[in-house]
């Protein structure tokens, strides 16, 4: 599944950084995560870094996007063959 920032987002600036995919965007009042290219860090790291480095934890697994370890990986291959 993928992640989701929270209404509680500060807008502190130190998780679009640390996200591998570029899938962490500045939206209109929060930071924003584009589903299609989070790979919740799967094929980079072991855990997410934009949770692990977020202040305030509003960074949970989207519900509503529900992927298998494969899946996530199988997405990482697809993202890093096209850069």
């Amino acid at each position: 599944m993928a992640l989701m920032i929270t209404d509680e987002c500060i807008n502190c600036d130190v998780c679009e950084p640390e996200c591998p995919n570029g899938a962490i965007y500045q939206g209109q009042e929060i930071y924003e995560i584009d589903s299609s290219l989070c790979t919740e860090c799967v094929g980079h790291f072991s855990k997410p870094q934009c949770q692990q480095v977020c202040p305030i934890d509003c960074i949970p697994f989207d519900p509503d996007m529900r992927e298998t370890k494969e899946q996530l990986h199988e997405k990482y291959l697809r993202i890093t063959a096209a850069k």
